[in-house]
């Protein structure tokens, strides 16, 4: 009698497991690729939104002005007359909020 019971129906393991597939890689799309890309998405914008006389950050630290735009770079002023050219996507986003945030609040 038990051994009828622990029979499963032909079929039913391979749905199952067709199902958890699909399972997982939805998980994985929504809560890492979706996110990643937004996260990409809102850089891209974001570096394309600085304007001359902003202030930013880059991703090596570099703390300065915007002082010259190009297509794909921008001058920084770091220093008085100091300036150095960087592409626009050393724009360090989460730094240079941060950092604005720091200076208006002061």
């Amino acid at each position: 009698m038990n051994s009828i019971l622990l029979q499963a129906a032909p079929g039913s393991g391979v749905t199952m497991q067709i199902i958890l597939m699909v399972a997982i890689v939805g998980i994985f799309y929504f809560f890492m690729i979706r996110p990643q890309q937004k996260k990409a998405s809102e850089a891209k914008k974001f570096s394309e939104e600085v304007k001359k006389g902003d202030y930013v950050v880059t991703i090596g630290g570099a703390h300065g002005r915007v002082a010259e735009l190009e297509d794909d770079t921008f001058i920084l002023e770091v220093e008085r007359g100091a300036r150095i050219k960087f592409s626009k996507s050393a724009i360090s986003m989460e730094s240079t909020r941060a950092a604005a945030k720091k200076t208006t609040a002061a």
